[in-house]
């Protein structure tokens, strides 16, 4: 897959020894460039059929765009979720014994982990995506809005209840977006009043840090979206998962009633990532076997696993050729 020698095939496990979860980042761990690893090995090949299913070069996104027209929503998350598809192309082939007994995925990640959990067929979610992100695009246009991460002991009371203060008081356009820890919140709203609860919290001496996205996303800013993925949702086949999948809206894992996931993309346009919980329930499937890799560029999501769970579950970021190789040629020792 690189200049390593991937391992031989005598040398990899028939079956994975321990449980695998499956972790997906979503917008804003894109990266301009990030395809480049994969440009020359067979995996690419995943992303000239999906360029074919979403009309776009998805190549050049992964390739040649730079950080500005990569931060646009609708190029965002077709960049993220193609690379995701081409990762988890190459691991399924270095690692054939490797069944993911949950999935789960971070905002447009979920779209990902739906794929790897067989609720959608990959063309279909790259269609999907597609939509989703110029519905998201639209809808910025009509009230352009931004994120921004808070870090800081009890973040989370604090910040939901300067941002219901601040709607109350000033109207101001601001809501808690991510739950991603108890030490780390996203806000989401106009620039404005993101600046302002930023500079609240800054004041009492919590951290900010802006996202490279354009867009309020996970908050009624984003309900003029809603329509055009309906639409969009309505047009795809789900198929019965095979594995649970935890949903961001409540961070319940469900294996069964995939039509279910309808209203659920719709509902995750508008409400919280509820991360946190999310690897509360991954912590209560976990039975001791449990081992997380994360899927896609970058390496946040393990991060947060590592510290919402530390010591409890190992986790492992895989977003390049090399990552997966050295994993299919240790598997975790």
């Amino acid at each position: 897959m690189s200049q390593q020698s991937p391992p031989r095939a005598a040398d990899r496990p028939e079956t994975v020894p321990f449980e695998v979860g499956l972790l997906f980042p979503g917008q804003g761990a894109q990266r301009p460039g990030m395809g480049e690893p994969w440009r020359d090995t067979p995996h690419w090949k995943v992303v000239t059929r999906l360029s074919e299913v979403a009309g776009r070069d998805l190549g050049q996104l992964l390739l040649d765009t730079g950080a500005e027209r990569l931060r646009r929503t609708d190029t965002a998350q077709l960049a993220t979720f193609t690379l995701e598809m081409v990762v988890l192309d190459a691991l399924r082939e270095a690692v054939p014994g490797l069944r993911p007994v949950v999935c789960a995925g971070h905002s447009l990640g979920e779209y990902a982990a739906l794929t790897a959990a067989g609720v959608l067929d990959p063309e279909d979610g790259v269609w999907l995506v597609g939509e989703r992100g110029a519905a998201m695009e639209a809808a910025n246009r009509l009230t352009p809005g931004t994120m921004a991460v808070l870090v800081g002991p009890d973040i989370v009371p604090l910040t939901q209840r300067r941002a219901a203060r601040m709607r109350a008081a000033d109207r101001a356009q601001v809501w808690v977006a991510n739950i991603n820890g108890a030490d780390q919140v996203v806000v989401s709203g106009t620039a404005e009043a993101v600046a302002a609860l930023a500079d609240e919290a800054a004041r009492d001496g919590a951290r900010a840090i802006s996202l490279p996205v354009g867009g309020a996303f996970h908050t009624p800013l984003m309900a003029p979206a809603s329509p055009r993925l309906a639409e969009a949702v309505d047009r795809v086949p789900l198929h019965p998962a095979l594995c649970p999948v935890i949903a961001n809206v409540d961070a319940r894992a469900r294996l069964h009633d995939h039509e279910a996931w309808r209203t659920l993309m719709l509902r995750q346009l508008v409400m919280p990532v509820r991360w946190v919980g999310s690897m509360r329930t991954l912590k209560g499937m976990a039975g001791g076997r449990l081992r997380l890799l994360e899927v896609g560029p970058g390496s946040t999501l393990a991060n947060l696993a590592r510290r919402t769970l530390p010591g409890q579950i190992l986790v492992r970021s895989v977003g390049t050729p090399a990552q997966v190789e050295a994993l299919a040629a240790d598997w975790w020792p």
